[in-house]
């Protein structure tokens, strides 16, 4: 069996109700990531996490210093699990992950997090096109209503599409429950 790893992405405070970019469904993400993670913890997994940070503090999201920026409460960082520090969608493009990684001899990925458009989709196929399996934990993700061309796209749609494309060659897809029973 390969070794593996939790990922747990952009988890924090701004993407709650009372941040400045709430997420649809954040709190059943987190609630299912928690899971994860507990159960990552009890097995002797490794979890690592990654925190976005904007690189100016006139940004108007992910400021530096921030409450915003913080990992939410439910899944905070334990001592010893590293936390790596990201600015852009991508939690590979110029951070050390892959080094932590590699450092340990994780194979594959388990993934949770936010936004399922934008770093979800970046950090799993960055780490798909890099050789890791990866599995992403649908329901420990979440995002929110886009709009294209004057069309209203509801999160759940958007989280939809984006789970059938990484599902069709980049990550297999489980559900918390089912991953846990495993």
């Amino acid at each position: 069996m390969s070794k593996h790893a939790v990922v747990v992405i952009d988890l924090q405070n701004e993407y709650l109700p009372t941040g400045k970019l709430p997420l649809t469904g954040i709190e059943t993400a987190v609630a299912n990531a928690a899971r994860i993670i507990a159960h990552a913890r009890d097995q002797g997994v490794p979890v690592i996490h990654v925190q976005h940070q904007s690189l100016s503090a006139e940004a108007p999201i992910f400021v530096p210093g921030s409450d915003g920026i913080e990992i939410q409460a439910t899944v905070v960082p334990q001592a010893g699990e590293p936390v790596v520090v990201k600015h852009y969608p991508n939690a590979f493009r110029e951070t050390n992950l892959k080094q932590l990684l590699d450092q340990r001899g994780i194979e594959s990925l388990v993934v949770v997090g936010a936004m399922s458009h934008m770093c979800i989709d970046a950090g799993v196929r960055a780490a798909a096109d890099m050789g890791y399996a990866v599995t992403v934990i649908h329901d420990a993700c979440a995002t929110l209503d886009l709009e294209f061309g004057g069309v209203r796209v509801p999160a759940a749609q958007v989280h939809a599409a984006l789970m059938a494309a990484l599902a069709f060659a980049y990550a297999t897809l489980e559900a918390t429950d089912a991953y846990l029973a495993d």
